[in-house]
């Protein structure tokens, strides 16, 4: 182990996996560099296509809830023409009673007349 050629050896030795370490590590390095930019790629794809998605989804709920606003509407509208019926039907109702109260008012008068009875009023 004294000889100098020895130690040349191992130096040549520990310099070249020392360089192969080297060379390995850093093809490594960018085989690894560009895998990560790949699936950095292939992320962002998704990312846009995952968003396209959602946009269009919001579209069609936003058409939908469009379009279930409108029958709201429309049924809003036959509920006001109803209530519109029931207000003419009620005045109507109104009316006949206020005649049926006359009438009642002119028949006790009569029977009183008549008969000369008071019906206890």
């Amino acid at each position: 182990m004294t000889e100098p050629q020895t130690w040349t050896v191992i130096g040549a030795v520990i310099a070249l996996m020392f360089g192969m370490l080297t060379i390995v590590s850093t093809l490594f390095i960018r085989v690894l560099r560009a895998e990560i930019s790949g699936v950095r790629g292939e992320i962002g794809g998704l990312r846009g296509e995952l968003r396209g998605e959602i946009g269009g989804l919001r579209r069609e709920m936003i058409g939908r809830f469009d379009a279930v606003d409108e029958k709201f509407v429309a049924v809003d509208a036959r509920f006001d023409a109803v209530n519109s019926r029931f207000d003419a039907v009620n005045m109507r109702f109104d009316s006949v009673n206020t005649k049926i109260e006359g009438l009642d008012r002119d028949v006790r008068a009569l029977v009183k007349r008549t008969f000369g009875l008071d019906r206890g009023e």
